[in-house]
């Protein structure tokens, strides 16, 4: 039996798309990509956006073609807040939410054995528990993302997250570090830890546990030379905790720091919890405390009531902010959230012109950055060949500048030294330094 997986959306469902494709390996199946005929097709679904939920039907309605036989199961965040519209959709046979993905498998046997519409959503508000879906046998891969935590308290009022996730929870402290010790061994050298909040991590839990408790333990395990954190908030970052970062010796120094927009008005609305000077404040310190720091962030253009005098604040504000990185998102409204019912809703034409004005700009930022490298030698870490060239490999830099070199020899898996020489559309090349 082959089944295949299309997953849309975060690193979170990357990681739990991952998870479930082991169950399926466990128990006989074996895994295929979603072009090819599959006896089961699991669609792990995003609602961040319209487009999440338009790419989810769209995967659903694909899937069916390749298989008109085939199972449907449709998993995640758009199942998860719209249960009734997934499970009229044509062809669907399978509807599971956020909490119970881990049990997959028992699902499409069931539906195989029985051949009846399946819909399972759980109560995310009353279903507080970590689902645990581990991964045990890895891919051949450098960096390993580790799902720590989900849910989120926060309540943006554009977003539907804590709807599709509910409240914060936080997986085990020790299942953690066992299964960051099981990485090391496996090879890893980079985990990447991530979550929905994961600033949150360790609110629900007993005892003194937060992110830096658990990133000062993964510190201390022998064979991971680098860790990252995920999307996280400014107010995270304060005195306390970057002395902490500023003393470690494998926290990159690279944050996705979020921003949403660089107008305080706006960030009022949204229901954000900082200002656009807080946020200033802490990439400042960031930058005097933490060498060679890199501050990625997101922003939304067209919010509801973002006049152009709101929009210029923005545009101004990341102008001289000058952030290495930045993914910028037109609005989209939601149902059931407090945006999607403002007043002031903006034109798409609108949308379209500050996004574009915006993804100019950090064209700007992004290549200021990267020249700062311009003849530096750092450590990169290799993953892969690029663009499948036989002579050239890509990996990133401790602050994640990506960087391509020539190598005769497979440089995977390896932190080497390069000089960074050329900026060249959004990488540096490099030499290897022998």
């Amino acid at each position: 039996m082959k089944v295949a997986f299309i997953t849309l959306g975060c690193r979170v469902n990357s990681y739990d798309s991952e998870a479930m494709a082991e169950k399926f390996l466990k128990s006989g199946w074996k895994v295929v990509n979603h072009d090819e005929k599959a006896d089961a097709y699991v669609i792990n679904t995003c609602t961040v956006t319209n487009m999440g939920d338009r790419k989810s039907r769209q995967m659903i309605s694909k899937s069916r073609k390749v298989n008109e036989n085939a199972v449907i199961a449709v998993v995640g965040c758009y199942s998860q807040v719209a249960p009734e519209k997934v499970s009229d959709i044509e062809g669907v046979d399978i509807v599971l939410g956020t909490k119970n993905k881990g049990d997959i498998v028992q699902y499409v046997n069931e539906f195989i054995n029985e051949r009846n519409q399946i819909v399972n959503v759980k109560d995310v508000f009353t279903d507080k528990k970590f689902e645990d879906l581990n991964i045990d046998e890895y891919q051949d891969k450098t960096r390993a993302f580790l799902k720590i935590q989900d849910g989120c308290n926060r309540f943006c009022s554009y977003c539907l997250i804590p709807y599709a996730r509910g409240g914060v929870c936080s997986k085990d402290p020790e299942k953690v570090l066992n299964e960051i010790k099981k990485l090391a061994e496996h090879g890893f050298k980079e985990i990447i830890l991530s979550g929905i909040h994961i600033a949150s991590y360790g609110d629900d839990l007993k005892g003194d546990w937060n992110l830096i408790n658990i990133v000062e333990k993964i510190e201390e395990i022998d064979g991971i030379e680098r860790i990252r954190i995920g999307s996280i908030e400014p107010r995270f970052f304060d005195d306390e905790t970057i002395n902490k970062i500023k003393n470690m010796t494998k926290m990159c120094p690279h944050f996705h720091l979020s921003l949403q927009s660089g107008c305080s008005e706006t960030l009022k609305r949204m229901n954000r919890k900082y200002t656009a000077d807080e946020y200033k404040d802490t990439v400042d310190k960031l930058r005097k405390n933490i060498k060679d720091v890199s501050i990625t962030t997101d922003v939304i253009v067209g919010f509801p009531g973002e006049t152009e005098e709101e929009f210029n604040k923005t545009y101004e504000f990341l102008k001289g902010i000058e952030l290495s990185k930045m993914h910028i998102f037109k609005y989209s409204p939601r149902e059931g959230t407090k945006a999607a019912d403002m007043k002031d809703q903006i034109d798409g034409n609108i949308k379209d012109k500050r996004s574009a004005e915006l993804i100019e700009l950090d064209k700007i930022n992004e290549n200021k950055f990267m020249s700062k490298f311009l003849n530096r030698e750092m450590d990169v870490l290799f993953e892969k060949k690029f663009n499948n060239k036989e002579d050239l490999y890509e990996g990133y830099t401790p602050n994640y500048i990506k960087v391509v070199v020539k190598s005769n020899k497979d440089i995977s898996r390896q932190i080497l030294k390069v000089k960074l020489t050329e900026i060249k559309d959004e990488h540096l090349l490099g030499k290897l330094i022998l």
